[in-house]
């Protein structure tokens, strides 16, 4: 669970989103680093047992930098008041699937799978698709599956309006392949966050995106 010093911090922080008052509760954030880590261990705990592919992982390999990156943007505030635990199936590879946990006030979360792939990455997931489309269906028709997360995300931005390039535009599975993010999501009561057994509860539900990482990673791990 995320204690309720931790909560507190952040809560703060949104209020005072700046270096002086960062500065100002060092010995805080470093309590509160101390929780983060402390949650994200808990959370290992639980999933490694149901996922051996987590088995390499170690709290850093799971922690976020609390320093937004502004160069690029309009919003100069420069820490980030949210909390996320992000758990890889390879953590030598820059965009493997993987499992995902976010605490934020008003936006709390889980998801899975595999963010904006590189265009290589890309066509790997979709030439495993256009093969073995049936067992795509088949994962994501489950009723673990469909349970936690219903289906595949397919927000506007994440799906093109005609077939990709060299991909059949009446394939069965078209509506796949036409996604850019292979990923799926469920909102998150954040008072649960605060639950004792929050890491075991939570573990149950993401395992269930564990048929559609073991696919994607599949694919990223085909040679063309």
């Amino acid at each position: 669970m995320i204690t309720k010093e931790a909560l507190q911090f952040l809560s703060e922080l949104i209020a005072n989103n700046n270096t002086e008052w960062m500065h100002a509760n060092k010995k805080r954030y470093e309590s509160y680093k101390k929780d983060y880590h402390n949650f994200i261990a808990s959370i290992l705990a639980e999933m490694k047992p149901l996922d051996k592919s987590l088995e390499p992982l170690e709290v850093k390999n799971c922690t976020f930098r609390i320093n937004r990156d502004i160069r690029f943007s309009k919003d100069k505030s420069p820490y980030k008041t949210n909390m996320g635990v992000w758990m890889s199936q390879d953590k030598n590879r820059k965009n493997a699937p993987g499992y995902y946990i976010h605490f934020e006030s008003g936006n709390s979360f889980i998801a899975g799978g595999v963010w904006c792939p590189e265009a290589t990455e890309l066509k790997l997931i979709r030439k495993e698709i256009e093969f073995f489309h049936d067992d795509l269906e088949a994962i994501v028709s489950d009723k673990n599956f469909k349970k936690e997360f219903k289906e595949l995300s397919r927000e506007e931005n994440n799906v093109l309006k005609k077939a990709p390039k060299d991909f059949d535009p009446n394939h069965p599975a078209i509506e796949f392949l036409k996604l850019k993010s292979f990923t799926a999501s469920h909102r998150i009561d954040e008072k649960s966050f605060s639950e004792p057994d929050f890491s075991k509860k939570i573990a149950q539900k993401l395992i269930a995106l564990k048929p559609m990482n073991d696919f994607l990673n599949r694919a990223l791990q085909t040679e063309e």
